[in-house]
């Protein structure tokens, strides 16, 4: 292995070691390193690191993610050897702006949650309504749900335990009656299915196996397409990651609607979705009119007490 290939294994090891998951950039750094040896650097120039970023046939908001991708490598092997040349971050602008979530109603659930009528199979079709219904009404990534394990769910004291958060942290979340007998009723439909399990996981998959992310987000995509939910001008099509963001907001609303203390109840809501601090939550907080009218509401009974 050449300095340069062992360089970048630790450097993917240290980012995971401090929580960081890194899967594109564990899959294209060392095409980037093979690319510098190739032209035979034994350092990252910022030259060698544009061509490389800006491949043929590559759209321009990819080019400057790959060049994102060098630039941390870059920044890590220049402590190393003192030479390497960290790309200049304007070097290739990103043109990326943040589109809005969209933020699921009631309706919106329901009718995703309908059209798993329209699938093939009673088992698949109950086990992508009862994922859809969790995540609403819990929050929920995607990610967290599949890798769920049936000895995570416990029906007796009405919560599950998620394990698979990000940074690693386990965290408990509550689980309203309804929910647990939703959950209850799918582990039924499983274990009759599947008596003699082949995997740990709550959620199966046809096959028995734990779902995978691409299949569930595949078969969102159709139920999304089923329910008419579709984006507006401009905006992206509806995301399942976006019924977390959903969750974050109606928290908020209901919290204001109760009258309660917002500021004081961030941080459960952000221990609660898996964040490390309420400023990761700020993200999933988009401004609706019903939130504004809230909040402006708020703040002229208290500008009117003062």
């Amino acid at each position: 292995m050449s300095a340069l290939m062992q360089a970048c294994d630790e450097y993917l090891a240290l980012r995971r070691a401090m929580g960081f998951k890194l899967r594109r950039p564990g899959r294209m750094l060392p095409d980037l390193v093979a690319h510098l040896e190739s032209v035979g650097l034994e350092a990252i120039t910022t030259s060698a690191a544009l061509e490389w970023a800006m491949r043929p046939a590559e759209h321009p908001q990819e080019c400057a993610a790959r060049l994102s991708i060098a630039r941390g490598f870059a920044r890590y092997l220049r402590a190393l050897d003192g030479i390497s040349e960290v790309p200049p971050t304007d070097l290739l602008p990103s043109g990326r702006r943040r589109l809005s979530p969209h933020l699921y109603s009631d309706q919106d659930i329901a009718a995703l949650m309908a059209a798993t009528t329209t699938i093939y199979s009673p088992f698949r079709a109950a086990t992508h309504r009862t994922l859809i219904g969790l995540l609403a009404v819990t929050g929920m990534r995607i990610g967290e749900a599949i890798a769920l394990d049936q000895g995570d769910v416990d029906f007796v004291a009405g919560c599950l335990t998620v394990r698979a958060g990000k940074w690693g942290a386990a965290r408990e979340l509550p689980l309203h009656d309804t929910t647990r007998d939703a959950l209850g009723e799918y582990r039924q439909l499983r274990d009759r299915r599947w008596p003699t399990p082949k995997s740990l996981a709550f959620f199966v998959s046809m096959r028995g196996t734990r779902l995978l992310s691409g299949h569930v987000r595949e078969a969102f995509r159709d139920l999304r397409q089923h329910a008419g939910l579709t984006a507006a001008p401009g905006d992206r099509a509806p995301r399942i990651h976006d019924i977390r963001h959903s969750f974050a907001v109606a928290t908020l609303i209901d919290w204001y609607r109760a009258d309660a203390d917002v500021a004081a109840l961030l941080p459960r809501l952000s221990s609660y979705l898996g964040h490390a601090a309420p400023e990761a939550t700020y993200y999933y907080l988009q401004a609706t009119p019903d939130l504004l009218a809230l909040a402006a509401e708020r703040l002229q009974r208290i500008e009117e007490r003062s």
